[in-house]
């Protein structure tokens, strides 16, 4: 090793490191740390020292042993492999892990992300005088059966093709395509390598207009996500976070998923492995596993690599999207990542801020939301990477520093309600303190792909359950039964869109998801019986008179009784709730 970029340790504080001996370290640059070659990062230099971030465990390391430069930033590999892969925070391959050392990650273990010796069957696409630049696709090898990875021109290349390799199988680090440029001929393989706190270019941002279909009807009729948004599910123990994000990776149309279980218990991340591996994608019929890169880091794993874990996520992320792909990230959860930052911020004795968070906490969410987006990518394709990142707030506090501030970088907010929850309502997305801020963005396309009936639907029903809450006040002061007609009939409809509409049922074959067709027929048929009730009521006729028909039953139904293909359906039900309206008019005429 350069005696120049070699230093020692004087100092160890848990996963912080201090090193001596060199001056010519860089910020963020890799580092190998002690006689067992431990993986860290340079995050502070000052005049005669240099302080490392040690992603693995950092027991029995002794002053005076050394500290050597990797000359670069710490990166990932980028190549065909990743997809169904599993990782640890900073991309160690887990399986190939398990199957050298057993159960357990040994210490300073160096290997490569990706197999190098696998041969991908590989068609060049770029010719012998082409001019290329950063991003533009020169080949393409079918990396599962449901993915085509593109090899693109790293971002900081530009030239002219000077030799390509003939269409056939090659490893990762073969080179296909030599490009001339002013610093000279450059080699061309497969694998490159990117710095994960660097954002990958793209050449212009897009208007973020089409929605995220996730199937859920709470999400996609009252709180739409937008592919290239940012979206946050905060909640406390218990109430569904992993269970809501599981079916987004399940059904959202993304083309990839990326999940990131960042501190998590061992147990959650061995059911994402255990479903994901046994589960079709619905679309094709293929696993799941085709579309998806997990990421490993549980809550037992070294502290300091849940810190790297989300942000080799969001590299993997940018990567596929410069493919021309839409990519959905499930970040499991921040606040465990924000937990690792308050502690390598407090073996650094920095000041702390609220709750002992480090005051640059808003800064680090913020740098890792704004990572999303929906772009026009180097190459002329477009693509999206949006991110959902779960919070855990103690006690269900929305108050604490990481919701807070979480709040501030994300447009879409997915309340979770302990009640909810041990009620069995699922999702139990509260209605009241959730909100997305992509309605008007999105209004167009639900108008044009939907039906222009859409957003005012789902205003309405909101404004419904707005007004049973109010209502609800008086109600557990004094009883139903001296409210007035008008207000029984809202308590009755709020109950059949909170049971019939917002409530789903995540093992029923049609009900886990739903079209989005079919969730604006629901709405329709919900807001014809309300109208119907109103007018009823207007006559004069009783609640009770209307309850005993039991057309609300049958429209809470529906959910079940009637399929995601088929909704001729609907159009019978209206008929019979025309039919029940005339009947009581007859009746009480």
């Amino acid at each position: 090793m350069n005696e120049k970029t070699q230093g020692y340790i004087f100092g160890i504080n848990g996963p912080v490191v201090h090193a001596k001996g060199s001056d010519a370290f860089k910020m963020q640059e890799m580092v190998l740390v002690g006689n067992e070659q431990l993986i860290g990062e340079v995050i502070g230099i000052e005049d005669k020292s240099t302080t490392v971030q040690v992603y693995e465990e950092t027991t029995g390391l002794k002053p005076g042993e050394p500290v050597a430069s990797m000359g670069k930033p710490f990166s990932v590999t980028l190549a065909p492999g990743i997809i169904g892969n599993i990782f640890d925070g900073i991309e160690r391959p887990l399986m190939q892990i398990k199957n050298m050392s057993g159960s357990f990650i040994d210490r300073g273990m160096s290997m490569s992300s990706l197999d190098e010796k696998k041969k991908w069957k590989t068609t060049v696409a770029a010719k012998v005088g082409d001019a290329v630049k950063g991003g533009d696709i020169i080949a393409e090898t079918p990396e599962t059966s449901l993915i085509i990875h593109k090899i693109m021109v790293p971002p900081d290349i530009e030239g002219t093709v000077e030799w390509t390799a003939p269409d056939g199988e090659y490893t990762i680090n073969d080179c296909i395509v030599k490009i001339k440029t002013a610093r000279g001929t450059v080699d061309i393989a497969m694998k490159q390598e990117w710095p994960i706190r660097t954002q990958r270019p793209y050449a212009s941002r897009r208007a973020i207009e089409r929605p995220l279909i996730t199937g859920q009807r709470v999400i996609d009729a009252m709180f739409p996500i937008a592919k290239g948004g940012a979206a946050a599910i905060p909640g406390g123990f218990g109430t569904g976070k992993t269970m809501t994000q599981h079916q987004l990776a399940k059904w959202s149309d993304a083309d990839i998923i990326v999940y990131i279980g960042c501190g998590e218990r061992g147990n959650e991340m061995t059911q994402v492995l255990e479903e994901f591996s046994e589960l079709l994608d619905p679309k094709s019929n293929r696993p799941l596993l085709d579309r998806t890169v997990l990421i490993a880091n549980t809550s037992n794993m070294p502290v300091a690599a849940r810190e790297a874990s989300i942000y080799t996520g969001i590299t993997l992320a940018e990567y596929y999207r410069d493919m021309g792909y839409h990519v959905a990230i499930m970040a499991d959860s921040t606040s465990r990542w924000a937990e690792a930052l308050r502690e390598i911020s407090g073996r650094l004795e920095e000041m702390p801020a609220e709750e002992g968070f480090p005051a640059y906490l808003a800064s680090r969410l913020s740098g890792f939301y704004e990572r999303a987006g929906y772009v026009d990518n180097l190459n002329g394709t477009e693509g999206s990477v949006t991110i959902i990142g779960a919070v855990s707030p103690q006690g269900s506090d929305f108050s604490e520093p990481v919701t807070q501030n979480t709040k501030r970088f994300i447009r879409c907010f997915w309340a979770l309600d302990k009640s909810l929850a041990y009620a069995r309502h699922y999702p139990a997305i509260e209605w009241l303190t959730s909100y997305s801020e992509y309605v008007d963005d999105l209004q167009r396309w639900y108008s044009d792909n939907i039906s222009p009936k859409f957003i005012p639907y789902r205003t309405r029903m909101i404004g419904i359950l707005q007004e049973e809450s109010s209502l609800m006040e008086i109600v557990k002061l004094i009883g139903e039964d001296v409210l007035p007609d008008e207000q029984k009939a809202v308590l009755e409809i709020a109950r059949v869109i909170r049971l019939g509409f917002l409530q789903q049922n995540a093992y029923h074959k049609d009900d886990t998801y739903v079209p989005t067709m079919k969730q604006f027929k629901m709405m329709d048929l919900i807001l014809y019986l309300y109208d119907k009730i109103t007018d009823l009521v207007g006559r004069g006729i009783v609640i009770s008179t209307i309850r005993e028909s039991g057309i609300s039953e049958e429209v809470i139904r529906v959910k079940y009784n009637i399929g995601n293909e088929d909704l001729t359906p609907f159009d019978e039900l209206k008929k019979k709730i025309d039919e029940i309206y005339k009947d009581i008019i007859r009746k009480n005429s």
